[in-house]
């Protein structure tokens, strides 16, 4: 039942004396502003020398005291309209932002120095005071240390005592950001270009916004208020407290206090935006966007399903939401997908948005998935919080697994279902010791695959183990969310079971002998050889018995018949095929009888095994091969049966396997056997979907929609007459309509790119000026990355200076479409020269995406040497672990191509020849 709220008398008085000070904070700041602003000259960033002090021996606040709560002003002093200049570097346009902030902690060990994070602030007017006997006590100086600690110490004259209450006054001034970090400042085009401000604040760039303890475990609640432009509505992450307009410019806005929480949720924004309502029994649920996207409903698809999820997730915890709202907005920019952030929620516009006769049903799932995501968070994550970084896994892995579950609830059709990097010796644990994760550049590193992916795949794997009753049981309100249990629930979690899948890197490999029944575990790794420089030697993990009373390590798919049993020989020829429903975060190999076994009965009949079972087979032979734990040829051989093959799953395991022999060999004579084989594997499945595909409609199952994308993505790529036909001419008949797009919103991606690659300028310039030109996100999205894939360098190299003007091309799309230029074979070299020329610039977003995309194809000595002088030579930042793994895949690659490169280019030949 929903719960009634009850304001009392006690809470009413309380916010009488709030909303005076609330006044008259506000009336200092607007002083302050309208002295700043007599000298028509914007704030610079503040300069400050360096500090001599003696620094703490590491870089986390010491734990002496501990913050209760938080009351922070804030002022931005942002124009949303600047009519007669378009760029926020205009004279006109004001970056600056004022602000002051008292936080109220508790000491718990004696001491005279305070210290908080800050960062690009300007600090002043620090004040102590003893909140038990209002006695205030001196600040004797105030640094702030220009240094990975980015602390703010403040030295008093005479010490906090323990068990004392104090608070801190501070007042700062600050800068709004261009970089999508801290206070940031983003831009759209309704007529007229607008700006709004947002905050993007995880992990480490609260202190950016106000001096703050800024550190996931050092929760407290926030008391909001953000003066900002009359025109203008402010959302922060708690519901409207108080509204009024102060003078002919502006107004304040302050929100009651927020649930206790960690300072990389806090949030607000300053825009224009509208609502669109969602229905929910007990939440007021909006989501805000763009005026014009709000009035063409594009915001309606979000809205009818976030109350659903929010439900859902209710019912399944066993715990409401404990907000009475939750706020959802598109912004322009957004340096991730989405933020969780407690009862503000930011996304991406292309992550919330969906324009019916527009969008994709890729786009409908990813909004989807991505919400489920993000809701997941206000109990994972935000709810309860993992005390530090080196567990982030524990966020990101629950809300990816729980997302499953809530998007098959709203939308069953869709049938959701990442280990590839976690075979690196240079990867990391799910949960490495925390003295390693300790500087900012080293928690965004967390932010990667093996934490979100390799953490939901060993949640599933655990929940299929004890169960999905049991599992939903353990972490429902009763166990995982009663605070004082989470380390009995940590304990449950890691300790028992878990800890050899979260504490070491990577995963292992299973091989079953089935002449004599044997089973054994390794590490799994592509290089063998860097196992002995880098990873302990006798990595094991547990492999619990199922719950049934069997003595089965595993679950296993005898023949024809499901059984759970500890005999692994193989009688009378049988096959043995292991971990069906891939719910093991293990891969498996096999001794060369019972491989040949299995894809003899793939060929012969391959429905035998359900489509998971035939991708599995699929993913874990090319692994296996990669690793050199069998031959090469045994993994092509297992694409044989595609031929016949119309199920989704099978196709694209297979296609992302493959990606690997396509970079190792596209520049290469292999590519063009490799090329033949393709066309001819894929003609059944283009075939069955002609009929769709020619008149630009799709078929109703959801499942045959993704195959119909996928087909002509691999017949047209690899060169298929009749799909290259269909795909120029789509084209040419939507640049010949006067503007009325015929392509169906499904197959627009997939026709873009291709007819770009298969075309020249003309079509070129014709995709450039619909992007220029389209206000629909999802329609930009494709269109921006169609036109990486021309084979024209001149056109590859003229896109990528247009990703140096953010004009053109947004800062935030500036590492993704430099990085689909380097996947263009046509683009890779051109993408690895630019980056290395622009990195300071190209880098802002973290770099990560483009490491991996440029050095993909790596596979010779002169391209790692390259590879190592860069590492030497620039600063990579938040990179540095991704250039480490690429050197480490380089020496892979080099390797793997010396030794496998003529009995690939035989096996092609071979087969093409037939």
């Amino acid at each position: 039942m929903p719960k009634t709220s009850v304001v009392s008398k006690a809470i009413a008085a309380a916010f009488v004396v709030l909303t005076v000070s609330v006044i008259g904070g506000i009336i200092t700041m607007i002083i302050l502003y309208k002295t700043e602003i007599s000298t028509m000259n914007p704030t610079p960033r503040p300069t400050r020398p360096v500090s001599t002090t003696v620094l703490p021996p590491v870089m986390r606040l010491p734990k002496n005291l501990i913050p209760l709560s938080y009351k922070v002003f804030l002022m931005p002093q942002l124009y949303t309209r600047i009519i007669e200049k378009v760029n926020v570097t205009s004279p006109n346009q004001t970056m600056d932002f004022l602000g002051n902030s008292t936080v109220s902690f508790q000491c718990v060990e004696r001491t005279s120095t305070i210290y908080l994070k800050s960062m690009n602030l300007a600090v002043s007017n620090g004040k102590v005071k003893n909140e038990n006997t209002n006695k205030m006590i001196e600040v004797s100086a105030m640094k702030t240390h220009r240094d990975d600690t980015n602390f703010l110490e403040i030295q008093l004259r005479e010490a906090l005592e323990e068990g004392g209450n104090y608070s801190l006054f501070l007042t700062f001034k600050g800068e709004i950001s261009e970089n999508l970090d801290g206070m940031y400042v983003s831009t759209y085009v309704e007529g007229v270009p607008e700006f709004l401000v947002a905050t993007q604040l995880e992990p480490a760039d609260a202190r950016k916004v106000f001096p703050c303890f800024d550190e996931p475990d050092m929760k407290a609640e926030f008391h909001v208020t953000i003066i900002h432009r009359r025109d203008t509505i402010a959302l922060g992450n708690a519901e409207i407290s108080g509204s009024n307009i102060v003078d002919d410019e502006w107004k304040y806005t302050s929100f009651h206090p927020t649930p206790k929480m960690s300072t990389y949720l806090f949030a607000f924004t300053v825009s224009e935006f509208t609502a669109t309502p969602s229905t929910h029994e007990r939440v007021q649920i909006n989501t805000y966007a763009r005026p014009e996207a709000t009035a063409a409903g594009h915001a309606q698809y979000a809205a009818s399903i976030t109350g659903k999820i929010l439900s859902f997730y209710e019912n399944y915890f066993g715990i409401d939401y404990t907000q009475k709202k939750l706020d959802q907005i598109a912004l322009p920019d957004l340096a991730a997908a989405a933020m969780e952030n407690w009862g503000l929620v930011t996304y991406y516009e292309g992550s919330l948005l969906y324009e019916e006769g527009v969008s994709s049903v890729l786009n409908k799932e990813q909004i989807a998935t991505t919400i489920a995501h993000e809701l997941a968070h206000q109990w994972f994550g935000n709810l309860v919080t993992m005390k530090w970084w080196n567990d982030v896994w524990l966020n990101e892995g629950f809300a990816t697994y729980m997302s499953l579950f809530a998007v098959d609830n709203v939308e069953p059709t869709f049938q959701l279902v990442t280990f590839e990097m976690d075979a690196l010796a240079s990867s990391h644990p799910l949960s490495p010791p925390q003295e390693e994760v300790q500087k900012t550049s080293s928690i965004i590193q967390m932010f990667n695959s093996i934490t979100y992916c390799k953490g939901a795949a060993v949640l599933r794997m655990l929940a299929d183990i004890v169960g999905e009753r049991v599992f939903i049981e353990g972490v429902k309100v009763s166990n995982y969310f009663k605070p004082h249990l989470v380390d009995m629930v940590a304990h449950w979690l890691v300790a028992r079971f878990m800890e050899p899948w979260t504490k070491q890197i990577g995963y292992p490999v299973i091989t079953i002998n089935t002449t004599n029944g044997e089973v054994n575990q390794k590490h799994f790794l592509f290089n063998d050889s860097a196992e002995s420089r880098h990873v302990k030697i006798g990595y094991m993990w547990n492999l619990v018995r199922v719950s049934t009373g069997s003595t089965a390590l595993i679950n296993i798919f005898k023949g024809p018949i499901l059984f759970k049993k500890d005999e692994f020989l193989s009688k009378n020829g049988e096959w043995i095929l292991a971990n069906i429903n891939c719910t093991g975060y293990y891969r498996v190999n096999y001794n060369p009888e019972n491989w040949d076994r299995l894809l003899t009965q793939l060929e012969i009949d391959p429905h035998r095994f359900p489509p998971m079972n035939r991708g599995q087979l699929i993913d874990n032979a090319f692994f296996m091969a990669r690793a050199k734990l069998v031959e090469v040829t045994l993994a092509l051989n297992s694409t044989r049966f595609l031929r016949k093959e119309l199920d989704f799953l099978p196709w694209q395991l297979t296609v992302r396997n493959l990606e690997y022999f396509v970079v190792m060999f596209d520049r290469s004579e292999v590519y063009g056997p490799m090329q033949a084989y393709l066309r001819e594997q894929v003609k059944g499945l283009y075939n069955s979907l002609r009929n769709y595909t020619d008149k630009s409609t799709i078929p109703k199952d959801h499942s045959s929609q993704h195959s119909q994308m996928l087909a002509i993505e691999v017949a047209c790529s690899n060169e298929l007459p009749e799909c290259l036909e269909m795909a120029t001419k789509m084209f040419a008949d939507w640049m010949n309509s006067n503007n009325t797009n015929p392509i169906h919103p499904n197959l627009r991606s997939v026709i873009y790119c291709q007819a770009v690659a298969a075309g020249g300028k003309k079509e070129w310039d014709f995709a450039w000026a619909r992007y220029q030109s389209s206000s629909d996100t999802s329609e930009k999205e494709q269109l921006r990355v169609a036109l990486s894939c021309t084979k024209k360098t001149w056109l590859l190299n003229r896109y990528l200076e247009y990703t140096l003007d953010p004009d053109k091309i947004r800062l935030m799309d500036v590492d993704s479409t430099i990085s689909d230029i380097a996947w263009n074979p046509a683009g890779h070299a051109l993408a690895w020269n630019f980056i290395r020329a622009h990195w300071d610039y190209v880098s802002q977003q973290d770099g990560d995406m483009l490491i991996n995309a440029v050095t993909s194809r790596f596979s010779t000595q002169f391209e790692l040497d390259e590879l190592e002088r860069f590492k030497a030579e620039y600063d990579l930042g938040p990179a540095a672990n991704e250039v480490y793994q690429a050197i480490e895949q380089t020496h892979v690659n080099i390797q793997w191509v010396r030794e496998n490169k003529d009995a690939i280019l035989e096996w092609f030949e071979r087969e093409t020849a037939e």
